[in-house]
């Protein structure tokens, strides 16, 4: 995943569909970032693979990406698909424009929050998320990254312009796609698919739910 020091969209974005909610509470739907270990990466390109580079840089600031939706009641929430598609990732520790700080070359999990709005009063995009009753946190295993400044295989760089709708000035309309069709067709996460788990009960509310992801993230 590409971050600047201007702030970058993540691409793919988190989308998530969420059943189960009280219709009529209130509540926060937000997004934090967190290391998946304590270890720096390096590519190497004799081989392909990523490895161990020594330890992680020291941690950055909390930030929290609080959906410009929220609050929103339960009914709201449950009949659309909620994308974080304008969350934006920096490597800039000094960043005022509320952007989620990440190091780069370092691998991260991203993770969704539903909090009851009573539970979330002091919710802030530069405080961690509250903890306790009314707050959940959901994350998925196809949705770790690692973080570059450039990408380091030219594979990604081509499926990501392909597809990035923000990318349309790198792309060539003459360009053979039968290729890059092949290409996109070997990497699993573009097929269609759905995620879903279930949860244990939020505070206040009487049934189970569910919640959903659509596989929209990868490990590059």
């Amino acid at each position: 995943m590409i971050i600047t020091k201007a702030g970058r969209r993540m691409f793919p974005a988190m989308r998530v569909k969420i059943a189960g909610l009280d219709p009529h509470q209130q509540y926060y739907i937000a997004m934090d970032i967190v290391p998946v270990d304590n270890k720096r990466y390096r590519y190497v390109y004799h081989s392909s693979k990523w490895m161990v580079a020594g330890n992680a840089d020291s941690p950055v600031p909390p930030r929290v990406y609080i959906h410009p939706d929220s609050p929103a009641s339960g009914e709201t929430w449950m009949r659309q698909v909620i994308s974080f598609d304008k969350l934006k990732v920096t490597n800039n520790e000094l960043d005022d424009q509320g952007h989620i700080i990440l190091h780069s070359m370092h691998k991260y999990q991203p993770r969704v929050h539903v909090i009851r709005k009573e539970c979330g009063e002091e919710l802030s995009p530069v405080k961690a998320v509250p903890t306790g009753d009314g707050v959940k946190a959901f994350s998925f295993p196809e949705t770790v990254f690692t973080t570059v400044t450039a990408y380091q295989n030219q594979q990604i760089t081509r499926l990501k312009i392909d597809r990035n709708p923000f990318a349309k000035g790198f792309r060539d309309s003459g360009r053979n796609r039968m290729g890059l069709e092949a290409l996109v067709e070997s990497y699993a996460f573009w097929r269609p698919s759905l995620r879903t788990l279930t949860f244990e009960d939020i505070p206040g509310i009487t049934k189970q739910g569910t919640i959903c992801i659509n596989r929209s993230c990868t490990n590059l």
